[in-house]
């Protein structure tokens, strides 16, 4: 199954074999910030403005509300994210 993320006024697409949020991204050449790979930094912390995410394992690092880790979350459903 095949999302879409918009990030940037761009939509990309988010393939399986990217994994997470974040493989896309450097895919597209968009960058973004990022350390750990594996949710303990935070980091690569984003807005989440619409759609759903899942987490492959839980990060440790502070979530706050509307906002994800693109090293270790994947789209659950076409997503809108802003990079800060």
């Amino acid at each position: 199954m095949s999302f879409s993320i918009t990030v940037e006024e761009r939509e990309i697409a988010f393939l399986d074999e990217d994994k997470h949020i974040l493989n896309t991204l450097e895919r597209e050449k968009i960058e973004s910030h990022f350390h750990c790979r594996d949710g303990f930094c935070g980091a690569c912390r984003c807005s989440l403005k619409k759609g759903t995410v899942e987490y492959s394992q839980y990060p440790l690092a502070f979530i706050g509300e509307n906002e994800i880790l693109t090293c270790c979350a994947y789209p659950t459903s076409d997503i809108v994210i802003e990079i800060d």
